[in-house]
């Protein structure tokens, strides 16, 4: 296992941005409906999300494996590849994130998103709202989690 740092996204990241997202949300999410195609979700990161949103990856010697994105004290996005799930770095994300924002955090999730549910909530976050989905583009249930130091 090659070694991953953590830096922010530049510009020339757009791509394996969007990838590890693509990946990552195939691989978990199999049953949420994607509003966006592919070229869609490659055109959000490259014009919206890196050149306006504190993004962060994690790069290995393969390439990149992992996004988070912060807006203020959101965790907008937190995705790995697939592959690399499960070695810490959505660890590493999150104290990066809490050191961002130490007065406090608040995420949503799927609900189908177990996994995310367990692993957040191993970090401290706090389920405290609930939806019907109906405010989101994919129209899934989700739920917003919060953590506070």
């Amino acid at each position: 296992m090659s070694e991953v740092r953590l830096r922010r996204a530049a510009s020339a990241d757009a791509a394996g941005v969007a990838d590890v997202w693509l990946r990552s949300f195939a691989a978990a999410l199999p049953t949420v409906v994607r509003p966006h195609s592919d070229d869609e979700v490659r055109d959000h990161f490259r014009e919206f999300v890196i050149p306006r949103q504190e993004t962060w990856v994690a790069e290995a010697a393969e390439g990149l494996v992992g996004v988070m994105v912060l807006h203020g004290e959101r965790v907008s996005q937190l995705y790995l590849d697939p592959d690399w799930r499960g070695r810490g770095i959505g660890d590493r994300f999150l104290e990066l994130a809490k050191e961002r924002s130490p007065q406090g955090l608040n995420l949503w999730t799927f609900q189908v998103n177990k996994p995310a549910h367990r692993f957040y909530e191993r970090h401290g976050f706090v389920a405290v709202e609930r939806t019907d989905g109906s405010a989101n583009e994919e129209r899934e249930p989700d739920v917003r989690y919060v953590w506070r130091p």
